[in-house]
């Protein structure tokens, strides 16, 4: 068969057509799969999905809120997820934030507060506030009103940026869906990032129902942002010999050993350098009480050995502090004596009370090993000799009283004291704000870290009851002892109903002195015992925790204090212990506010 040129030349033409269909099938082919594969990777979700997506790829298991219009699309979504993440329903908003810092605390983990628009969102500042000034790591989530109504003032509107802008380490809106991923996670990163603390996402109802792609990637940089600055080699070195020549160092220790995970670091620096340390009330946990290099806690109410050597000591070493008033007293007249050691990640913070020698910049972790390597291993036998006559003082004067007393009413101390005996300072300890607060950081010891949970800088009545809630979900194996005031445990009571719901195993011991007692302490030191408005007249606390389900007992005679401890302690599930204390009771030793640190009152004599 003869074939003809231009046939043979179609033949190949339509060969090479076949083929280059054939490329172009499999090319399609090729890319509708990986089409394919992207979408099974980037799923189309809506916002509300998204958003709890994203906090489980942060690893969030546990997250305390309350529901309203502006957020049903959220917890719809959560709904779906409840093997998962749990959601703990509290009574108010403020609680959800409080719990959430609890959580944090003592889990050293991200805390997360879900709240509603408008008055959830202003009910949650007085939390957030309270995490700013204490360096927690929270996110909390707020809804808003659709995007298309911001500024008109509509149903449930605030300006919840507006608002919390100066209260957090980052605070933005979001106003469309696509926008959600990115927000949650760079939120992650700063709150938990070099100094802790909280961060605010606002998001629009609009964008918590409108879909997009989901794809999700953990923050781990920001342009700008520095969260950890390089430690210095020079400062470095300074520090070290400043501590190798001193002949009466002391050690401040704060939460900033906490919060960086230090403690074995600041242990190993201590000891080798032979550095006798006393502690912020939020730094008490960091080291065990019973070290024998522990020398107790500064400030207002702490203990008069360390507060009297801080104004006698020729290096001061303040580790993750910020030389807070409480502790400092008057500045003109603090440590005037001593070269000034600061470790802090923090740079504002660098002389911004109290003029440094030396600043060691930077994540105590890396810091304190660095400069541990250049210490000569020391002991200060007669430095450390002259903290006891201060502490014999003090034993003599106020603590032995006020733990033993001999007949009269039962003392606060007396009973922090016997709770803190009876879970072998293994437990972790709560507390609200007051007297009863003080006589807990003094008289409650401590074995483990991230052990005391307290409002520190706000000082916020009401944090007690919700922190302990959240200090449960945190450490769940651990025993949490509640102490609360009268005053303190109405602002928060509602929580009982949290604690009914969830079946959370609290202990709380109430000390009711019918006071507000430390606003009572002052009047009656400062304005001559005119007691404006601090006397209480209070309800049938067992009743009222009883109507909750949670077993209570109150005890008014000292006999029957130790078995009610034991009671409490061997109950499976919340126990409320109401203690009847002193009427008037103090906290001694006390600064006067204002005065030097070294003018301490140690009763009523003075």
């Amino acid at each position: 068969m003869i074939v003809k040129e231009n046939q043979v030349q179609s033949v190949v033409a339509l060969s090479a057509s076949m083929e280059v269909a054939v490329r172009g099938e499999n090319r399609m082919g090729e890319e509708a799969n990986a089409r394919k594969e992207i979408e099974a990777r980037e799923e189309i979700l809506s916002g509300s999905e998204i958003i709890v997506r994203a906090l489980m790829a942060e690893g969030v298991d546990t997250l305390f809120g309350y529901p309203g219009g502006a957020v049903i699309p959220i917890f719809d979504a959560l709904y779906d997820h409840k093997e998962r993440m749990r959601h703990i329903l509290v009574r108010h908003e403020q609680g959800a934030v409080h719990a959430a810092q609890g959580y944090a605390r003592v889990s050293g983990k991200v805390g997360v507060a879900l709240v509603t628009s408008g008055p959830g969102a202003t009910n949650a500042i007085t939390g957030i506030a309270d995490a700013m000034m204490d360096s927690t790591p929270l996110v909390v989530i707020s809804g808003q009103v659709t995007s298309n109504l911001l500024g008109s003032d509509a149903f449930q509107e605030a300006d919840v940026i507006g608002v919390t802008q100066p209260i957090t380490k980052w605070a933005h809106q979001v106003r469309r869906v696509e926008e959600i991923a990115w927000a949650i996670s760079k939120a992650f990163y700063i709150a938990s990032s070099g100094r802790p603390g909280p961060v605010v996402i606002d998001i629009a109802k609009d964008a918590q129902v409108n879909s997009c792609t989901y794809s999700y990637e953990r923050t781990t940089f920001l342009r700008s942002y520095q969260p950890v600055p390089e430690p210095e080699e020079d400062r470095i070195k300074q520090a070290a010999e400043l501590i190798n020549r001193a002949k009466k160092p002391l050690a401040l220790v704060g939460q900033g050993v906490t919060l960086g995970n230090a403690e074995h670091e600041l242990q190993a620096f201590l000891e080798k350098g032979g550095i006798p340390f006393a502690s912020t009330t939020l730094g008490l946990s960091a080291m065990p009480s019973g070290h024998p290099l522990n020398r107790g806690m500064l400030g207002m109410h702490g203990n008069v050995a360390p507060n009297i050597k801080s104004n006698e000591c020729d290096v001061l070493i303040a580790i993750g502090m910020r030389f807070d008033d409480r502790v400092t007293g008057n500045l003109d007249t603090y440590a005037k004596q001593a070269k000034v050691i600061h470790f802090d990640i923090d740079l504002s913070e660098m002389d911004k009370n109290v003029m440094t020698t030396v600043k060691v910049v930077g994540d105590a972790k890396q810091t304190l090993p660095l400069v541990t390597d250049y210490l000569e291993e020391r002991t200060h036998p007669e430095w450390l000799a002259e903290f006891e006559p201060l502490h014999e003082k003090e034993y003599d004067r106020v603590i032995r009283s006020e733990l033993y007393p001999e007949g009269g009413a039962i003392k606060m101390g007396e009973v922090v004291n016997k709770v803190s005996e009876a879970t072998r300072g293994k437990a972790i300890c709560v507390t609200d704000v007051g007297q009863h607060q003080m006589m807990s950081a003094r008289y409650f010891k401590f074995t483990r870290h991230r052990s005391l949970v307290t409002s520190g800088g706000l000082g916020t009545m009401g944090f007690g009851l919700p922190a302990g809630i959240g200090a449960k979900y945190g450490a769940p194996d651990r025993t949490v002892c509640i102490f609360v005031g009268d005053g303190g445990l109405q602002m928060t009571m509602h929580e009982f109903g949290t604690i009914m719901e969830h079946a959370v195993d609290v202990k709380i011991i109430l000390l009711n002195n019918s006071y507000l007692g430390m606003v009572r302490q002052w009047q009656e030191l400062f304005f001559e015992e005119r007691y404006s408005s601090t006397r209480m007249k209070n309800p049938d606390f067992v009743k009222v925790a009883d109507a909750y389900g949670i077993k209570g007992r109150k005890v008014t005679r000292r006999e029957e204090l130790d078995g009610a401890i034991r009671e409490m302690l061997g109950h499976d599930g919340a126990y409320l212990l109401e203690v009847v204390v002193e009427t008037k009771g103090m906290v001694y030793p006390m600064v006067p506010a204002g005065e030097s640190i070294t003018n301490i009152l140690l009763g009523n004599s003075q």
